[in-house]
């Protein structure tokens, strides 16, 4: 196992745009570290150059305590784990696993023993003389996962292994690969564009946008305290709400009224004008169902215009106007994150038990601690704990 530190990785191509600007990540001996972001932030693209697969433009690139920018991937002892299993079809389930030993030319049995180790972990011993063709999709993508545990190797990389299976597989899936990890010990590098896999999976998560890193930080520190809009838009389903507000003293005034925030939350926040205020569904309830401690936060009165039903929780949704400085700061926001909508409307996740109804007026309680505060120019957030959210590059904090 090896420790995998990169140097300000930059990777530019011919017409000298940076996939890559100014990477610097130190992943830990035996951490699971995810890359994450909507696609074309540059995480593959990185990937392949921890891998070899990439040249890298400047920067370094260390393994262990080896520079590898210029070695062959042969020769750095990673094994990666594609998105399409990039398995032999010719070959059954046994010598796909031990290809790569079969290359290095190991004893027949060295071979046998590395391998039906690899197929007891993995729960492939009754499918060792099958095909690929004859398998399921996870059953393939854990014939994947046996060929890299094999070669012993420094590094787990992976690419998206579970973009091609089901829902529910890919829950199977993530469950496996965060045992296996775990089991192994092995330093694990994991490219994702999906949240889910990012916070269940990862020690921590490393967020990127157009080749820039915004944050890193683990999986809760990054849900409590994301270091900008991007990060806080990217990081939590549904997303954060982001309204149009104002600071008051110790009052964030927002389209539904004012809500009182915590005073140093207030004070980092204060005099700067017109800012965007990110608060996430799941940190409003029901007023009438709001627990006796939870009533030192505020309430507001809004019309209520759609309710989704789910059994255990209800989703309200109430729309709100916005200036346009905010409304081309959110617009902008949208296209980074590939689409996610984050229309001008307040989503609201209640208990299942909310008589809410659509089209009624509703009285909402609102946690006002758990309020951040954006500058709607850089996308910074004002009110994020520092200490507490990980590595923000200072140049980088709301770029774009």
């Amino acid at each position: 196992m090896s420790a995998i530190t990169m140097k300000n990785i930059v990777k530019q191509y011919g017409d000298g745009f940076p996939a890559v600007n100014d990477v610097s990540i130190d992943v830990a001996d035996g951490e699971f570290m995810i890359l994450v972001g909507p696609s074309g932030c540059g995480k593959s693209t990185l990937l392949r150059m921890i891998v070899g697969l990439e040249d890298i433009t400047s920067g370094d690139m260390v393994i262990g305590e080896r520079r590898v920018n210029d070695l062959a991937p042969r020769e750095r002892n990673l094994a990666m784990v594609f998105q399409n299993y990039a398995l032999y079809p010719h070959l059954t389930v046994y010598e796909n696993i031990a290809f790569p030993l079969r290359l290095a030319k190991m004893p027949d049995g060295e071979v046998d023993k590395l391998v039906r180790d690899a197929s007891s972990t993995l729960e492939l011993d009754e499918h060792l003389e099958r095909k690929p063709g004859n398998l399921s999709g996870g059953q393939r993508q854990r014939v994947a996962m046996g060929r890299a545990i094999v070669r012993q190797a420094d590094a787990f990389l992976f690419d998206e292994p579970l973009s091609n299976l089901d829902a529910k597989l890919r829950g199977q899936m993530r469950t496996e690969i965060a045992r296996l990890q775990k089991r192994l010990g092995i330093t694990t590098v994991y490219v994702t564009h999906d949240q889910t896999e990012a916070m269940t999976l990862g020690d921590r998560v490393a967020v990127l946008k157009r080749g820039v890193l915004q944050q890193l930080a683990t999986p809760r520190e990054l849900y409590e305290n994301p270091g900008n809009l991007f990060v806080a838009g990217f990081i939590g389903s549904p997303p954060m709400n982001f309204l149009p507000a104002t600071v008051e003293g110790t009052s964030v005034k927002l389209p539904f009224g004012s809500v009182e925030i915590p005073a140093d939350r207030a004070e980092r926040a204060a005099g700067r004008g017109l800012l965007i205020a990110g608060i996430r569904p799941e940190h409003f309830e029901d007023a009438s169902l709001a627990a006796e401690e939870e009533r030192s936060g505020s309430t507001f009165s809004a019309k209520v215009e759609t309710v989704e039903w789910l059994g255990n929780e209800t989703y309200a949704y109430i729309p709100f106007e916005a200036p346009d400085e905010v409304r081309e700061q959110l617009q902008q926001l949208e296209k980074d994150l590939d689409g996610d909508s984050l229309r001008t409307q307040l989503v609201v996740s209640l208990d299942g038990s909310s008589r809410i109804a659509e089209g009624e007026d509703a009285e909402i309680w609102v946690d006002g601690g758990r309020i951040h505060l954006f500058d709607p120019a850089s996308g910074e957030n004002l009110t994020v704990d520092r200490e507490r959210a990980g590595r923000i590059p200072g140049a980088e904090v709301g770029a774009g």
